[in-house]
């Protein structure tokens, strides 16, 4: 399949536009959140990371555990758990999930944040670690004998796994980052980048200068891009819900008292951000709003239109070289189902006749 769909799951309901309903881990919803993205035809579920969250490792062997067929995409940040250690939980969670697995690895954008979890490492300090902690990973996933290893911010000797991933030669790296020292580690260790719904110069920017960091180590990689598609039945209207999603935003973050957002140390952000700076609409279809008004901290760009013109615009970003949209909603139960409906089904059709039309592009 040339086009991958990544979902996302949450404990509890909760967006810009939802404030955080029912217990932290609603065990009901969860499983509901799961199978929609299954029954819609999504191919992973991202499990995502925050200093203060469930733990994404128990919340992802708890929805495999109630779903079949779709993967799983566990954000993991370098820092909190040694990698030899790691190595072997995601390993081991691998063989419960059937193979499932794919790890996300993030190395943090926001100081505060990571100090909340005694992490005081300053950004590009963060990359650093994450590159060391990385490759050891890939080494303890595929040693068939014991290692040693002495770095910058690891040491150990004899580390060693029982437990290989089900998955060979190891699982799927994806890997997000926007700044310089970010995409070297990408370039080296990444099998997927991931990048925020960015404008189509600013991907055709980001990916030839990933694909060029990986050329150095004779490599290749395919390219991720998040977006929050809004649809409705017209053009007219799908507009009209962007609006009122913004709003509800406004008036929620109001209410939290929360005024706007700044990108704290993620260049991400600030690519989203130099992206609103363009206007609330740029490439005709990506809508730029709720970034500027959060600070862009997250995927936080949408796709507004009818099915059919959101999957055209997805086609947009396939002819530039991505291969995986991850998609997600202000009203995340409804929308993933809403997705699966159309937009997913679509898209497909749409990919599976341009690469009719000439040769499959990989990476």
């Amino acid at each position: 399949m040339s086009v991958e769909f990544i979902g996302m799951i949450a404990t509890r309901k909760v967006s810009e536009t939802h404030a955080p309903q029912g217990p932290v881990i609603d065990r009901d919803y969860i499983r509901a959140f799961a199978q929609a993205h299954e029954r819609s035809g999504f191919d992973r579920i991202l499990v995502a990371h925050a200093s203060t969250g469930p733990d994404a490792f128990l919340v992802t062997s708890y929805a495999a555990s109630v779903t079949e067929r779709i993967g799983f995409m566990l954000a993991h940040r370098p820092g909190f758990v040694e990698p030899t250690l790691a190595a072997r939980k995601l390993a081991t969670l691998d063989h419960f999930a059937g193979g499932r697995l794919a790890v996300h690895i993030i190395s943090g954008g926001d100081d505060a944040e990571q100090r909340r979890d005694g992490d005081f490492l300053d950004h590009d300090a963060r990359y650093a670690r994450t590159e060391e902690y990385v490759d050891i990973l890939r080494r303890i996933w595929t040693a068939d004998a014991p290692i040693d290893h002495e770095g910058a911010h690891y040491r150990f000797a004899g580390g060693f796994s029982e437990v290989k991933p089900l998955q060979k030669p190891h699982l799927p790296i994806y890997f997000g980052g926007s700044s310089e020292a970010a995409i070297k580690v990408a370039g080296r260790h990444a099998d997927i980048y991931a990048l925020w719904g960015e404008t189509h110069a600013q991907v055709r920017d980001t990916i030839a200068r990933v694909r060029a960091e990986a050329a150095r180590h004779e490599r290749r990689l395919r390219f991720s891009v998040s977006f929050r598609p809004i649809l409705a039945d017209t053009e007219e209207a799908a507009w009209a819900r962007a609006d009122d999603i913004l709003q509800q935003t406004r008036r929620l973050r109001a209410k939290q008292g929360l005024g706007v957002g700044d990108p704290k140390q993620s260049e991400g952000a600030r690519r989203l951000l130099a992206a609103a700076a363009q206007g609330d609409r740029v490439d005709q279809r990506l809508w730029t709003a709720i970034a500027r008004e959060t600070g862009a901290r997250s995927n936080s760009t949408a796709l507004v239109g009818t099915p059919e013109q959101v999957a055209a615009a997805l086609l947009d970003y396939y002819d530039l070289g991505v291969t995986t949209f991850l998609i997600r909603g202000f009203d995340p139960l409804e929308d993933a189902a809403d997705y699966g409906r159309v937009l997913v089904p679509l898209t497909r059709e749409l990919v599976a006749r341009r690469d009719g039309e000439r040769p499959v592009r990989v990476g």
